[in-house]
């Protein structure tokens, strides 16, 4: 059985979610510096049965795509000649970073912990997995 891992792609570092092989259940794995992803990426591939990744698509309110689409857009195209094999989707990631922060209110998590911008990443990470998952 494969997994499907989702990414939360920003130009500093990437949150990183994963399904279990039953594609059951999303967990949050890790935040990589961004510019170590495809390293990750490869070598999480050897190790793992991934089917697809997920890549957060970042949209405004009136549906246009954010200034950070640039960015994504050159990984995606960097990916795909690393990966060729590979398939990949976009999941809108609206709100994603919103809902993280929230879920870290929720869950009791402590001022200090919610600053973590690389624990925030990979909670949106695993929402934008959740989202695809249960579409």
């Amino acid at each position: 059985m494969a997994r499907i891992l989702a990414l939360d792609y920003g130009t500093k570092r990437t949150g990183i979610a994963v399904t279990d092989e039953l594609k059951l259940i999303a967990s949050g794995l890790t935040t990589v510096n961004t510019q170590e992803l495809l390293n990750f990426l490869e070598d999480y591939f050897k190790n793992e049965n991934v089917e697809r990744v997920l890549v957060g698509e970042p949209r405004r309110m009136d549906d246009t795509s954010s200034q950070s689409e640039i960015h994504i857009q050159e990984f995606l195209k960097k990916f795909s000649e690393k990966f060729p094999e590979m398939p990949l989707e976009r999941v809108d990631e609206r709100f994603t970073s919103k809902m993280a922060v929230q879920s870290m209110i929720d869950s009791g998590m402590k001022k200090k912990k919610r600053r973590n911008k690389a624990l925030v990443d990979e909670i949106s990470a695993t929402i934008i997995l959740q989202t695809w998952l249960y579409e």
